[in-house]
C-alpha cells in the first residue's frame, strides 16, 4: 500500500515529479503516481484527496505549474499534510506564479512549499514526516544526509585546485 502519493497536473509535468518518486524508491518508501488535475479532472481531484486516509496515504506531493491550483485544493480537502512543488511550465512565469499561487496558501489550509522544481525536495520532506514515527526510514535518512556530506567533502579537492 503507498504511503506517499504524488500526483501532478499534466503529464508534461512528469519530468520533475518522477525526482520525488525516484528518492522515494531509493530510500525505500512506497508511493504512487498520477495526474490529477484541479481544472480538468475537478472530480478527480475531489475523490483523490477525500479518499486518500482510506487509501493508506499519508503524505500527498502535488505539483502543478501556471496558475497551480492543486496543492491548495488538495489541502483544503484532506487532514494529510500536502507538500507542494511549483513547476515551471510552458504557460508559467518563470514558475513564480506557480510558486506564489501554492505558497500563498489562507491561514487554516497550509500547504508545505518546495522549491520552483524541487519535487526531490518534496520527497525528501515526505520521508522525514513519516520517519517521524519510523526508526528505520529515519536512519536511511541518516545515511543520505551523511552522503550528501561526503560529497561536499570530497569535491573539497577539486575547489582547491584554484588557492
Amino acid at each position: 500500500m503507498p504511503q506517499v502519493g504524488i500526483i501532478m497536473g499534466s503529464a508534461s509535468d512528469l519530468n520533475i515529479m518522477k525526482d520525488a518518486a525516484e528518492f522515494l524508491k531509493k530510500i525505500g518508501v512506497s508511493y504512487e503516481i498520477t495526474i490529477v488535475s484541479a481544472h480538468r479532472t475537478p472530480e478527480r481531484m475531489f475523490d483523490y484527496a477525500k479518499n486518500a486516509v482510506s487509501n493508506g496515504i499519508k503524505v500527498i506531493i502535488a505539483g502543478a505549474g501556471g496558475a497551480a491550483h492543486l496543492p491548495g485544493m488538495v489541502a483544503s480537502l484532506t487532514p494529510l499534510p500536502v507538500i507542494g512543488v511549483p513547476i515551471k511550465s510552458s504557460n508559467s512565469i518563470d514558475g513564480w506564479d506557480s510558486l506564489l499561487s501554492i505558497v500563498q496558501m489562507p491561514n487554516g489550509v497550509p500547504v508545505a512549499t518546495v522549491a520552483v522544481n524541487a519535487a526531490q525536495n518534496a520527497g525528501i520532506l515526505s520521508a522525514q514526516i513519516l520517519a517521524i514515527s519510523d526508526n528505520a526510514l529515519q536512519s536511511k535518512l541518516v545515511k543520505f544526509k551523511e552522503e550528501l556530506k561526503e560529497k561536499v567533502m570530497n569535491s573539497l579537492s577539486e575547489t582547491e585546485k584554484f588557492m
